[in-house]
């Protein structure tokens, strides 16, 4: 018994990971229970209007329900979840009008970012980006659509990366998180994949000439066809979004079947690796 108990009181202390050449440091389990459920609510496994129980979640990740409630808090202020007193925690709906923000936002980062990456862009970054590009086509001809959105974070990533700011990615990371809900949705749809395909392909040659004025309308192209197709989801998923005349208020029982939680607090730690872009954009500087 004392032995479980110090093990829960470790697990809920934090969990400890290190790096070659890093210190050790402590991850709160309210980080790490936080990043589990923003993964699966941004990937549309949980899906909005679905039922969120502390006392559910607590016992899947083998934590008390203090830093569940910590994490549901984190979560609420990125306008994830809506918390309703005497009725519950629910997956919000997604928001158009944040949506809207987090492209302004990320088109100017991205512009940015694909101009720098197209003025100093050697050999070796294009051919990782061209790299990336070979993967989601495999990717989307097998059907992977959750690998296919993995492959095209990496792929705007590395832009940044190559540009030699790789914060700014992290950043139209953070604010994205509507927008990537509406993105998973979108992948099913006729010819999405496709046109993502050939927008990324035109980005790489762009990059490659040199030219940051053809790279930056080469994102914004990409980039200007996320929100109008909104509309359409918004008639497929009526539910899901907060504008929609059909989707209902939030009830005292939840809308979706209550989500089976995938909560590994503790998962195999990774081999360390590199970015190769950003390992090319260190050996071209030196």
């Amino acid at each position: 018994m004392k032995v479980a108990t110090a093990r829960r009181a470790r697990r809920q202390k934090g969990v400890k990971i290190a790096g070659p050449g890093r210190s050790v440091r402590a991850i709160p389990a309210s980080a790490r229970i936080h990043g589990v459920l923003r993964e699966q609510i941004v990937g549309m496994d949980i899906p909005p209007g679905a039922l969120l129980q502390e006392k559910q979640i607590a016992l899947a990740c083998g934590v008390s329900r203090t830093p569940v409630r910590e994490a549901l808090l984190k979560l609420a202020d990125e306008r994830l979840v809506d918390i309703f007193p005497q009725y519950g925690t629910f997956v919000s709906r997604i928001s158009v009008p944040a949506m809207r923000d987090a492209m302004m936002i990320r088109e100017a980062l991205e512009r940015a970012a694909v101009r720098a990456a197209a003025a100093c862009a050697g050999a070796d970054e294009i051919a990782v980006l061209r790299g990336l590009l070979v993967e989601q086509h495999a990717l989307h001809e097998a059907g992977r659509l959750a690998a296919f959105h993995a492959a095209d974070e990496s792929f705007h990533q590395t832009i940044s990366e190559i540009a030699g700011h790789p914060n700014l990615w992290r950043v139209v990371r953070q604010e994205k998180a509507h927008v990537d809900r509406c993105r998973i949705l979108s992948l099913p749809q006729p010819g999405r994949r496709a046109m993502v395909l050939s927008d990324h392909a035109a980005i790489i040659d762009a990059i490659a000439s040199g030219d940051p004025d053809a790279a930056e309308k080469a994102m914004l192209v990409h980039l200007g066809k996320v929100l109008p197709s909104v509309a359409a989801l918004v008639q497929a998923y009526p539910t899901y979004f907060e504008e929609s005349p059909l989707a209902p208020e939030p009830p005292p029982q939840p809308s979706e079947p209550e989500p089976q939680l995938h909560c590994d607090l503790h998962p195999p730690e990774p081999a360390p690796r590199r970015s190769k872009a950003a390992a090319a954009a260190r050996k071209r500087a030196s």
